[in-house]
């Protein structure tokens, strides 16, 4: 069963892709709880909402970061230094596919690597920089947000290339780095948060950010170590591999 809102106890949480949609809504909804949150995004200064937030709550703080960015995660870690992350939710992510006429020779290979550095090399760069501040906290959890497309058994149409491929790379990597961190207490949780209405879903999609939402973070207030590695829809069930 589900903490009430009033019994959860209270933490930290990060946030990477923090300024709109889901990542929003993450920081949003634990603002609320009077977490401590530490939200990200590459560009803090286009980020009106977060900047609210952070101006008006004590309790968010908005800091930039480019996944990708080696220098940035390091700044990041400075200033984060000694300061405990209960959950670490590996938000950010792109969606590039781009197509011609014909699908034989207009696989852009290009956005394809960049698809990768962002959605495989990102959560894993910083799972691995911020795993001290995770493994000194008391829930000690790295949440990865991924994506049914990353399912191999449910693959049922072409292309889709580059996103497909960085969401079972991503998979296959968090897997490994649970049975990596679970000595330390650290779990890791790979969460299908359904085909919600973002900018990245579109307005067609059926699931709205706030039901995704209130799935997951149930999957997160109830997780025990022996989930670990789990590759879980929103709304508990489990996902294909």
């Amino acid at each position: 069963m589900a903490l009430s809102e009033s019994s959860r106890p209270r933490g930290s949480i990060l946030v990477t892709g923090s300024n709109r949609g889901l990542g929003l809504g993450w920081v949003e909804a634990y603002a609320r709880l009077g977490w401590r949150v530490f939200a990200t995004c590459r560009d803090p200064d286009s980020a009106d909402v977060l900047q609210q937030l952070a101006e008006t709550e004590d309790n968010v703080s908005l800091h930039r970061l480019d996944v990708t960015s080696g220098a940035q995660l390091r700044q990041l870690q400075r200033e984060l230094t000694d300061r405990p992350i209960d959950v670490l939710i590996n938000n950010a992510g792109v969606y590039f596919e781009r197509w011609g006429q014909d699908p034989v020779g207009s696989i852009d290979f290009e956005a394809w690597d960049e698809t990768l550095r962002t959605n495989v090399l990102g959560p894993m760069r910083v799972s691995e920089a911020l795993l001290p501040n995770v493994a000194a906290s008391t829930q000690r959890l790295i949440v990865t947000i991924t994506s049914h497309m990353g399912s191999i058994a449910d693959i049922t149409s072409p292309r889709d290339y580059a996103y497909r491929s960085s969401k079972a790379a991503l998979n296959a990597a968090m897997v490994g780095l649970s049975h990596e961190v679970k000595p330390q207490g650290v779990g890791v949780l790979l969460l299908h948060p359904g085909w919600v209405r973002t900018r990245m879903g579109g307005d067609s999609a059926p699931i709205t950010v706030e039901k995704s939402l209130t799935g997951m973070r149930t999957l997160v207030d109830t997780f025990n170590l022996e989930q670990s590695g789990q590759f879980l829809r929103f709304d508990g069930s489990a996902m294909p591999w």
